[in-house]
């Protein structure tokens, strides 16, 4: 048999899933069996020691042994510290004292005992083992799924930060959006590695006390808090998301920089409101391992009434901005295939950024599930809560059209430089070879990420056909926002198969001017 500590340390210390088993937490099973260890040295420290050859008297950390005939098996009740004592109290932990006067032991050296009649019902064992094993392929799916997002959702926020022509209201709210999420699933993965660390599977007997105490804890505890302030901090930034892009589409007038700090303190400060609160309630009242898990529900429901809350607005959101893009798609009068290919696209788009599968997963919460109903719902919400951030990144930032143009005339600047030096290299010239040619450019600011089908004056269209033939992708000093211009090249340049002048098109001053509440 194993000569670990009790079954149940052992259970409840996997994944991190420190259960009440009957009624106890982990934290009071260790109490009991630190008034166990100490009634057990008492009992060996007061009993008479015997003559001649016996087996020492011992407290193994799972039972108290006395001194042992040399020869006989030695039994002793099962200690009254497991949670299940009820359910064993007439069985015993046995042991063997061999002739020579020492304790038996097995093949790895360790004193062999027998505490089967001890154990918990081996059914109920058996459902907690494959439990604990579905949980085990869960964390790996979500850990991949944050991992996922966490390196996708940085370079993102890397290049909205990096390139100034992006640098608007609505990126900057998207940049506070992936930084949630990257705070979200930094923490989570930190909590899980100090959950881990601080609940192994106790191997050396002398860890059961140490690991699960308070001071050990700390740590844990703290990776907790912040991990519940930053996910309160995803859901409200979802909620911001779904505020401003409401504000954007039904408000008339609109100032952008005068709603930001308000985006601001919601974000970021309205999750202080209910984490501090939790906080207090649970050092208070529910100081219990590692906070993670409700005994009490009324102090979960201080955290989760607010996200809650953020959710369903956003869902409410999510109604009013349906309505507003089938009015105006019908308003183009659209065929219908189109029509509904239109509406599917945006009604997909808008799901992850304003976080509507949420819905779902608060109507069915995990207390109101069980069996395989409750596995299902715990894999859908893990699945969707660490891929969102990857679906994100992809849908907001790398297939966005606007960041692609930006990257690619980085590039094309990039590859321009280059071929320039190679030219004045290998001719020694710093007039550049090729004909004369018109060269006309249109620079142009932020665009916002609206759903398809809105209207041109509330979601900002590409330049219009004339404008797209004269675009060039260089930057002129003298440009100005939202205004095409044109300047005249005193010669053609053609380097590695560039063509740079644009067609003999040019913008005028003013044409197609994007809308100044934007950016």
């Amino acid at each position: 048999m194993k000569s670990t500590p009790a079954v149940l340390l052992l259970t409840l210390s996997v994944l991190c899933r420190a259960e009440c088993v009957c009624g106890k937490t982990v934290k009071d099973t260790v109490q009991e069996w630190n008034r166990y260890q100490n009634a057990c040295l008492v009992k060996l420290n007061s009993d008479p020691t015997p003559s001649g050859l016996f087996c020492r008297r011992m407290f193994d950390m799972y039972a108290c042994w006395p001194d042992g005939v040399p020869n006989t098996t030695v039994k002793v009740p099962c200690p009254w510290y497991l949670p299940w004592h009820d359910q064993v109290h007439t069985g015993y932990v046995l042991r063997e004292c061999g002739p020579d006067g020492q304790w038996h032991t097995n093949n790895t050296s360790r004193t062999w005992r027998d505490h089967s009649q001890c154990s918990a019902d081996s059914t109920k064992q058996r459902e907690e083992e494959y439990q604990i094993l579905i949980l085990a392929y869960f964390r790996v799916m979500y850990t991949v799924g944050y991992s996922l997002s966490l390196t996708s959702l940085s370079l993102a926020l890397i290049i909205l930060l990096l390139f100034r022509k992006l640098r608007c209201t609505r990126n900057y709210i998207h940049t506070n959006l992936f930084a949630s999420f990257i705070l979200r699933a930094v923490s989570i993965l930190t909590r899980d590695a100090l959950l881990t660390r601080d609940a192994p599977e106790f191997r050396d007997n002398s860890d059961v006390s140490s690991v699960l105490s308070d001071q050990a804890l700390s740590g844990c505890r703290i990776a907790q808090v912040l991990m519940q302030y930053c996910v309160g901090a995803n859901y409200f930034w979802l909620l911001v998301e779904g505020l401003y892009l409401h504000n954007l589409l039904v408000l008339m007038v609109f100032s952008e920089n005068s709603y930001f700090c308000g985006y601001l303190a919601i974000g970021w400060g309205a999750p202080v409101l209910f984490v501090v609160p939790w906080i207090v309630m649970r050092y208070l009242y529910e100081n219990t391992r590692c906070w993670e898990i409700n005994e009490n529900m009324a102090y979960w429901w201080i955290i989760r009434t607010p996200i809650l809350l953020a959710i369903l607005v956003n869902f409410f959101i999510f109604i009013r901005i349906i309505k507003i893009l089938i009015s105006k798609l019908k308003a183009h009068q659209m065929r219908y295939t189109d029509y509904k290919f239109r509406l599917a696209k945006s009604t997909l788009t808008l799901i992850p950024l304003l976080g509507i599968h949420e819905v779902v997963f608060a109507v069915m919460t995990e207390e109101q599930t069980e069996g395989v109903l409750r596995n299902v719902n715990l894999f859908f919400e893990l699945f969707f809560n660490s891929f969102q951030g990857l679906l994100v990144a992809i849908l907001y930032c790398f297939v966005n059209k606007e960041v692609q143009s930006e990257i690619k005339k980085k590039w094309q600047r990039w590859r321009l430089g280059i071929s320039v030096l190679d030219d004045q290299r290998n001719t020694g010239s710093h007039t550049p070879q090729g004909g004369t040619g018109l060269q006309c450019h249109y620079d142009h600011p932020c665009q916002p990420d609206c759903p398809e089908g809105s209207s041109s004056h509330l979601c900002l269209d590409a330049p219009p056909p004339s404008a797209q033939l004269s675009l060039h992708q260089h930057h002129h000093p003298g440009a100005k926002k939202g205004k095409a211009y044109c300047y005249i090249s005193a010669k053609k340049q053609v380097l590695n198969g560039i063509d740079l002048p644009a067609p003999g098109h040019c913008g005028v001053e003013g044409v197609n001017r994007y809308s100044e509440s934007y950016c």
